[in-house]
C-alpha cells in the first residue's frame, strides 16, 4: 500500500493584489500541507507543478521554500515533483537545485518507487510540442503506477489535451494521473485510469470560491482519493442585484453584514439600480478591517451597449477582434502569450523569444500564413481553440476581476473515494 499527498499550484512568491500579506499566505498554505504530511507520516508528497508563481522567485521565496522542504526531509517524507508552466525555465529548473540539495526528486521517465507504487513525471508540455508527442518511459515492477504532470486535460472544463493520446504512446499502464494547472479540484476516469486535479493551495483568482486543499491518494489494490481542506485567508464574496433606485448605500449595507477583518472582499454588482462607484465601497470595506476590497460592476451602460462591449466581457471582444484579423498561427501564438496567456508577466519576454526561436527552427512556412477571413470556418475554429488565457485558473488580474466560473462536475468525484 502507498499513501501520498497530492498537491500542486502552490504559486509561491505570488504577491496577489500587490500585498506582502498575500505573498506570505501562499507560503503558509504550502507549509500546512507539509506539516500535515509530516504529522500523518505519508509515504511522499507529490507536487504537480507551479511550485513557484514565476521563473524568477526572489531570494526570500527560495529560502522560505527550502525551510518548508527541510521539514519534509527531517520527517523522512520524500518530495516528488514536476515543473509547471509558471516556473519553467529554458534550461536548469529550480527543482533541480532542490534535488541537488537532497530535498526533492524531479520526476521523469525513470520510475521512482514509493511503497508499492511507481511514480513517473512529465513537465508541462506547450501546445506547440504536443503534435506527435510520445512518452518514453522505463518499465517498473511495482504493483501500481502513477503519472504526475501539469496542464489542462480533458474531460474537464477547459481541457485541451486528451490523456488517451499520452497513454497510447507507452506500454506503462497507469492507475492514476495526478494533475496540476486547473485550480479546481475534480476527478474523472479515462480509459480505466483515474484522473484527478488536486486544486490550488491558495486562491489566485476571485473565481476560486471553493475551499482550498489537497488530495490524499492511496494505492492499495484500487485507488482511493480523499479531499483535505486548508485553513487559508478568508475571502468574502458579496454578490447582489440592485433593484430600481438602489445604489451604493445598498451595496455598503450588504457588505457591512459580513465580518471583514483581514479578509479579501470581492463584490459583484448586477441589476437595474443606480451606478456604483467602486472606490466608495472599497473604502467602506477597508475601514472595517478588510485586507483588500475589489468591486466589479457587471452592468452595461448605454454607451457600452452601442459598442457591444460590457465590463463583463472585454476579453471576449478582444478575442473576437483578433479572430477577425486572420492572423497566422505564429502571430496568434505570440499574441496569446503577450495578451492573454497563463504565462506569468515576468516570463513573457523569454517565452516569446523561445516561441519565435522554435518557429524558425521548425522551418514551416505554413505557420506564418494568414488564417484567412473571419468567415473561414477552419480559421474561426482554430482561433477559438487558442483562447486559453481567460479560462485558465492560473491567470489572475491583480484588480480581482473574476475569470469565468467553472462548472463543477460532482458526479466524477462522488463515484470515487470519499471527499471530506
Amino acid at each position: 500500500m502507498t499513501r501520498v499527498i497530492h498537491t500542486g499550484d502552490t504559486h509561491l512568491g505570488y504577491r496577489q493584489y500587490h500585498r506582502p500579506e498575500r505573498k506570505r499566505d501562499y507560503l503558509d498554505a504550502f507549509r500546512q500541507v507539509v506539516d500535515d504530511a509530516a504529522a500523518e507520516d505519508v509515504d511522499a508528497v507529490v507536487h504537480a507543478g507551479d511550485l513557484f508563481h514565476d521563473r524568477r522567485p526572489t531570494l526570500d521565496d527560495i529560502m522560505g521554500t527550502l525551510s518548508v522542504l527541510r521539514t519534509l526531509d527531517d520527517a523522512d517524507v520524500p518530495f516528488l515533483a514536476v515543473v509547471g508552466n509558471h516556473e519553467a525555465k529554458r534550461e536548469g529548473q529550480w527543482l533541480d537545485l532542490f534535488e541537488s540539495l537532497g530535498l526533492a526528486t524531479r520526476l521523469g521517465p525513470d520510475p521512482v518507487e514509493v511503497g508499492a507504487t511507481a511514480f513517473y513525471g512529465l513537465d508541462f508540455v506547450p501546445r506547440s510540442k504536443r503534435e506527435g508527442f510520445e512518452l518514453d518511459l522505463d518499465a517498473h515492477d511495482a504493483d501500481h503506477a502513477a503519472l504526475v504532470t501539469h496542464g489542462l486535460f480533458e474531460p474537464f472544463d477547459f481541457g485541451e489535451w486528451d490523456p488517451s493520446e499520452i497513454f497510447a504512446t507507452t506500454d506503462v499502464e497507469f492507475d492514476a494521473l495526478l494533475l496540476g494547472d486547473n485550480h479546481h479540484a475534480e476527478t474523472a476516469q479515462v480509459d480505466d485510469t483515474w484522473v484527478t486535479y488536486c486544486g490550488s493551495t491558495e486562491r489566485t483568482s476571485a473565481a476560486e470560491r471553493d475551499e482550498r486543499g489537497y488530495n490524499v491518494v492511496e494505492f492499495d489494490g484500487e485507488v482511493d482519493v480523499r479531499r483535505r481542506g486548508l485553513d487559508t485567508r478568508e475571502f468574502v464574496f458579496v454578490d447582489l442585484e440592485l433593484g430600481e433606485g438602489e445604489g451604493v448605500e445598498r451595496v455598503r449595507q450588504r457588505v457591512g453584514e459580513y465580518d471583514l477583518a483581514d479578509a479579501v472582499v470581492v463584490v459583484t454588482v448586477e441589476g437595474e439600480g443606480e451606478p456604483v462607484t467602486p472606490a466608495a465601497v472599497e473604502e467602506f470595506a477597508l475601514d472595517r478591517g478588510a485586507l483588500v476590497a475589489r468591486v466589479t460592476d457587471r452592468r452595461e451602460t448605454a454607451e457600452e451597449s452601442e459598442r457591444e462591449v460590457s465590463f463583463a466581457d472585454p476579453d471576449d471582444a478582444v478575442r473576437e477582434r483578433v479572430r477577425d484579423l486572420g492572423l497566422s498561427d505564429a502571430a496568434r501564438s505570440i499574441d496569446e502569450t503577450v495578451r492573454a496567456s497563463k504565462v506569468a508577466d515576468s516570463n513573457v519576454d523569454d517565452v516569446v523569444q523561445d516561441t519565435v526561436a522554435d518557429l524558425v527552427a521548425d522551418g514551416d512556412p505554413a505557420a506564418f500564413e494568414s488564417a484567412g477571413s473571419a468567415g473561414d470556418d477552419d480559421a474561426a475554429d482554430e482561433g477559438s481553440d487558442g483562447d486559453e488565457g481567460p479560462v485558465d485558473a492560473d491567470v489572475t488580474p491583480d484588480d480581482g476581476t473574476e475569470a469565468p466560473d467553472e462548472d463543477e462536475d460532482e458526479d466524477g468525484q462522488a463515484t470515487w473515494g470519499e471527499y471530506q
